[in-house]
């Protein structure tokens, strides 16, 4: 690998497969992921890239072909790549790995890049409450729910799954209770074990705030309407909204709101 080629990038929430603008998401994210190509060392997809993915044994849900290949180049030009399953493509079996190259992972990780320790998840079910999902979570990722999902042919597992996928593409919790909640039980515990960055997807709102000391949380957003990445360059995060066709608009951080800052 070039030497030079140091950025770390950071995408997740796509939805592909959901019918909003689809050709155009499709396509810009393959010129992002291009561009991701010829300059980074690593690639963190943190989840939700599909709308739905299940693998069967011998099928997986048609229509990707073009990302996927773009990821197999990414992944062929000596970039690392690594998926975090999201709420939506969770049911990742070996395909994503040994047909393009992906290092997969159904649970949140830690990482180091130039000086910095980030902890890295999709952002679902992080922290307390919410335990109905957390209990639909642990059943829909069973062994046994998989293999019963398999008895079902892919003619009518796939669609029924895209179906149920358009419900639950919805985020209700407002940000000031997100950010409350994030900022005591997660944030402010990783901040104590050592790490220095926290960042999701999940929320589809793109925000980057900082403090206190050297800690920051960034949620990617998505690219249904955002259009948002991370970078990590010369260990400065830069959150940016891609523009086709021209430089990218970047988002400045923000102090955390008052009396919300993680301790």
């Amino acid at each position: 690998m070039n030497d030079q080629r140091q950025t770390v990038y950071f995408i997740s929430d796509a939805h592909l497969g959901s019918g909003l603008n689809h050709d155009v998401r499709v396509r810009t994210l393959v010129d992002l992921l291009g561009r991701i190509r010829d300059d980074a060392s690593h690639l963190y997809v943190l989840g939700d890239l599909f709308d739905f993915w299940f693998e069967y044994r011998h099928a997986i849900p048609k229509g990707h072909f073009r990302v996927l290949r773009a990821l197999s180049e990414v992944v062929e030009a000596g970039v690392q790549v690594s998926y975090l399953g999201g709420n939506h493509d969770f049911w990742c079996g070996t395909y994503l790995s040994r047909e393009v190259g992906m290092a997969v992972h159904q649970h949140p990780i830690e990482v180091q890049h130039q000086g910095r320790r980030l902890f890295l998840a999709h952002g679902d079910g992080l922290g307390p409450g919410d335990t109905g999902y957390r209990l639909l979570k642990a059943v829909l990722r069973n062994r046994l729910a998989i293999t019963l999902y398999r008895t079902i042919h892919p003619d009518l597992g796939i669609p029924l799954a895209y179906r149920v996928s358009k419900t639950s593409r919805q985020h209700t919790a407002g940000m000031n209770v997100l950010l409350e909640r994030m900022s005591r039980h997660v944030i402010a515990p990783r901040l104590h074990q050592g790490d220095d960055a926290v960042i999701i997807g999940h929320i589809h709102v793109p925000t980057h705030l900082t403090g206190p000391g050297p800690m920051e949380f960034l949620i990617i957003g998505d690219w249904l309407e955002s259009f948002s990445y991370v970078r990590l360059v010369g260990g400065r995060f830069y959150l940016e909204r891609y523009q086709d066709g021209e430089a990218p608009i970047s988002l400045s951080p923000e102090p955390w709101p008052e009396g919300m800052e993680p301790r």
